[in-house]
């Protein structure tokens, strides 16, 4: 009988050991829920897959992207990747078209690879229940990122003595060619990121108007990436994701000798010489924060303070306390380490500790893929649906021989997951509140955005 008792205290001990470790790791997705905002709850939902995200430049798109990839390849989504023939990009700067879509991620879910937008040809690509997002930064940062970065291969960026952005903002007509290759990073990069005219003229406020209108009525969310953990909390919502699907760490980050200072004057230089840009920038700035009210500032607040908490315990985890980020020469292994532009800019990454245990509550990929540069994680996604797209092939090869009848629809693709047990809340309306200024970051601001 006293044999009986102990086996059964130790089942007990064991169990509650077990209980608590796993505890540890899911109480931030519990509290998630408890915490966040139920009052806009409708009962569960599925999770919405179908997304085409715009990648902008400079505007921390790369950490945006490979969430995505990650949510993708832990829900056995299709990404749809470009060709190789137009590298790690949908043969930027031209203007997005299917036939830059690699056959074997065909027909896809989610698609985040840098383009020039064209709607009608997304529209015909992708599945009909589809969301759009992007992002969008504050001018003035993104210009001064942009002018760093494409300092070596942007013509009118080249021709400037010593790459003084200053210098160009005082005559920017003598150094700038509209018809050039790379002209695009130089004068209103979001606007032809988004398919607009770039090179409108200041005074046209009207153009400035109705392209902005023509964005909003296509997107269903554009973040901003000074708030980007609130833009974050939008999209959870918006897609009803969980916690979990959500959690980042931050990609192609500059080093701060890397970075030009800003002074008022040059800040309102850059707004006039990018002027759509501006005017979409304060638009969707002011929009963000209408619906960030509608859904309650106080449980955004603590959403987002759930998911530091999150990205902090993942930190440890991965890094086992060591300092994380590296400069690019660094990084022995050449899976993770980031691409560099020109001599003048240094982009940090990361490296694993070689020694690292991630327990059992940590599958051995997800440190990996949570900071895989854009290159590299791109490559390993091909390489991984064309094996998938083979042996699917194969497997239709030896199925009975059925009739054929050519039909060309747009594909009306459906792919919900179904919800966990947990009470989601639903997508947010907007309402009028008082936007926020850029002027006063939240913590969330990105250290540098890509």
């Amino acid at each position: 009988m006293w044999q009986k008792k102990i086996f059964l205290f130790f089942v007990i001990i064991s169990t509650v050991s077990l209980l608590l470790h796993q505890g540890g790791h899911l109480n931030w997705k519990k509290k998630s829920f408890h915490f966040g905002c139920p009052a806009l709850s409708r009962g569960p939902r599925a999770k919405l897959t179908n997304v085409v995200f715009l990648k902008t430049h400079k505007t921390a798109s790369s950490t945006m992207q490979n969430l995505l990839f990650r949510f993708a390849e832990r829900h056995n989504l299709t990404v749809a990747l470009p060709v190789p023939a137009c590298g790690h990009q949908f043969c930027y700067p031209r203007t997005f078209t299917s036939h830059f879509v690699h056959p074997h991620t065909l027909p896809p879910h989610v698609i985040t690879n840098h383009m020039r937008f064209n709607k009608a040809e997304l529209q015909r690509l992708m599945p009909v229940n589809t969301t759009y997002i992007t992002i969008m930064r504050e001018p003035s940062s993104m210009f001064e990122s942009l002018f760093v970065y494409y300092s070596q291969y942007c013509q009118s960026f080249k021709r400037v003595t010593n790459v003084s952005l200053d210098a160009f903002l005082d005559n920017p007509w003598h150094y700038y060619r509209a018809e050039e290759k790379d002209s695009m990073y130089a004068r209103n990069t979001l606007t032809f990121d988004l398919g607009g005219d770039k090179d409108r003229p200041a005074a046209d406020v009207a153009y400035a108007k109705s392209f902005t209108a023509q964005v909003e009525k296509t997107f269903s969310l554009v973040m901003i990436s000074e708030y980007f953990d609130e833009s974050l909390v939008l999209l959870r919502h918006l897609l009803n994701w969980e916690l979990e699907d959500v959690v980042y760490f931050k990609l192609n980050m500059r080093t701060e000798s890397s970075k030009q200072s800003l002074n008022p004057r040059l800040s309102a230089k850059i707004r006039a010489w990018n002027s759509v840009d501006a005017y979409l920038f304060d638009h969707f700035n002011a929009s963000l924060w209408r619906q960030l009210s509608a859904l309650g500032l106080d449980c955004v607040a603590r959403e987002v303070q759930l998911l530091r908490q999150a990205q902090e315990k993942l930190m440890r985890t991965c890094f086992a306390g060591q300092t994380p980020l590296r400069a690019a020469t660094q990084i022995k292994n050449k899976d993770l380490r980031p691409w560099q532009p020109n001599g003048k800019v240094d982009i940090v990454g990361y490296e694993l500790p070689s020694n690292i245990s991630l327990g059992a509550w940590t599958p051995p990929d997800v440190c990996l893929k949570l900071i895989m540069p854009e290159i590299q994680y791109t490559k390993v996604l091909l390489r991984s649906q064309s094996i998938r797209y083979r042996r699917s092939f194969q497997y239709r090869a030896h199925l009975p021989q059925q009739p054929v009848r050519t039909v060309v629809v747009r594909h009306a693709q459906i792919h919900h997951i179904e919800p966990k047990a947990a009470i989601v809340p639903a997508p947010v309306t907007r309402t009028t509140s008082s936007p926020k200024t850029p002027g006063t970051q939240s913590q969330s601001a990105m250290q540098e955005p890509h």
